[in-house]
């Protein structure tokens, strides 16, 4: 009987997540050897700073400062990126794809920014670039879609992304908090950065949903023509209004896709969600999709999105992918499947602002003066907008007040034109402050 075949490992970065692919690839590769019929080698690992201290004890002999002794090594058949940032990533990740290599990698920002120039080295070379660990985490969407869902187009795919922002909002709509201090417990607990902008203001969810839009309709969403919106201005009354028409405020990722007239649309934004909503329930840190196929209908998973460990079962699900398709020679991702994916996405156009739409809620902050909400509502009925429900506040500074409403369903054009009017009424104080309503239908 043949040995069976070494397959060499090898980590660039020894982060939170790389000591945890580490650890548990030591762990456990007894186990993954049994399962997938080779030895397994963790050959070295690449790190900045030799002397600083971890949680794992990696052999002296096994780490190095030079990155390059880990790509370029013939014997390292899968290379795990796992530094962060775009430019150093991008540099190694084309590297060890030119040399024909497996890249996995849990780098979001990376594949969002160069994803196609990444492919094309995918395409040129033979090598492969696997990504689970970049979207959700533990969550193993980008197989879902990929794989398990295969046979559907999906018309939506709307989650909740970025466990920093739900631990958040979930703090300010059942316990009361309120932003700042909502944001500073996050802080304290290490869920989010001490510069939290990439977080809460939708940067790190749309570089997620851009992937997830690529994977599932070929097309890399335009930043230009991608509505991101972060949830640093979430107040009291937002809540307020959530709590008492059946609503949780979550901060989503929604694509759509209309098939007929060749659109997709891409929005990161914070919304009202029905509390019927499987989503409206995915609390704390945890991350929550919705797929919406037409073929097996909805589809929802949920669980741990962030985080070393859940990060690391992602990245190892990637490595196990990386084994089955060096030994069985299946790529999963070819030049075919690729350049199919490419001339699908070219199809597609981004939807125009009369083709999105949904309900919307407002809060304004108005001149305490008699006739000064007839001059608002003059506004939304010369655009043809219709207004579901009002509530209004009194405000602790006399002389002004506060009113929060919500729309029926009109187009994020309609919209848009009264907000520009809303902006010009000396009664109106503040910026406006908008929020869409999430539907399933809309």
């Amino acid at each position: 009987m043949n040995a069976p075949r070494t397959i060499g490992i090898g980590i660039l970065g020894l982060g939170t997540v790389g000591q945890g692919v580490w650890k548990h690839l030591s762990d456990k590769k007894t186990d993954l050897e049994s399962r997938l019929g080779v030895k397994l080698d963790l050959r070295k690992v690449a790190v900045r700073d030799l002397k600083k201290h971890r949680a794992v004890k990696i052999p002296k002999g096994k780490i190095t400062k030079n990155p390059f002794e880990v790509i370029d090594d013939p014997a390292v058949h899968v290379v795990c990126e796992l530094i962060g940032g775009t430019t150093k990533a991008r540099e190694f990740t084309l590297r060890a794809l030119k040399l024909g290599k497996v890249v996995v990698s849990a780098n979001k920002a990376l594949l969002c920014e160069h994803g196609p120039e990444i492919f094309d080295a995918v395409r040129k070379h033979g090598g492969q670039f696997l990504f689970e660990a970049s979207v959700a985490g533990g969550i193993p969407i980008i197989k879902a879609i990929r794989e398990g869902l295969a046979a559907n187009r999906f018309e939506l795919i709307v989650g909740i992304l970025n466990g920093t922002c739900n631990h958040i909002l979930t703090r300010m709509g059942e316990d009361g908090l309120t932003f700042a201090d909502a944001l500073k417990e996050a802080q304290e607990l290490g869920y989010a950065e001490a510069d939290p902008t990439l977080d809460i203001d939708g940067i790190d969810v749309w570089h997620k949903a851009s992937i997830l839009a690529w994977l599932a309709h070929g097309k890399w969403a335009p930043r230009k023509q991608t509505l991101v919106e972060g949830i640093r201005n979430i107040g009291p009354a937002d809540i307020d209004f959530a709590r008492r028409f059946g609503f949780a405020l979550k901060h989503l990722a929604v694509i759509r896709r209309e098939f007929k007239k060749g659109w997709m649309t891409l929005g990161v934004y914070p919304a009202l969600v029905p509390n019927r909503d499987i989503l409206a329930r995915v609390s704390g840190v945890n991350n929550g999709i919705t797929l919406r196929g037409d073929v097996v209908g909805a589809t929802t998973l949920a669980g741990r999105g962030a985080g070393g460990d859940a990060t690391a079962s992602a990245v190892i699900g990637d490595i196990v992918d990386a084994i089955a398709a060096l030994t069985s020679g299946a790529p999963t991702l070819s030049g075919d499947n690729l350049d199919k994916r490419e001339k699908q996405g070219k199809a597609i156009r981004m939807a125009d602002l009369d083709e999105i739409i949904s309900p919307f809620y407002l809060r304004l902050s108005l001149l305490d003066k008699a006739g000064v909400s007839e001059g608002v509502y003059r506004i939304f009925s010369k655009h043809k907008v219709s207004i579901a429900r009002v509530i209004q506040y009194e405000h602790p500074n006399k002389g002004r007040g506060t009113v929060t409403l919500s729309t029926y369903p009109v187009s994020e054009r309609k919209m848009g034109a009264v907000l520009k009017e809303l902006r010009q009424l000396k009664t109106v104080l503040e910026e406006p402050f908008i929020l869409r309503i999430f539907s399933p239908e809309s």
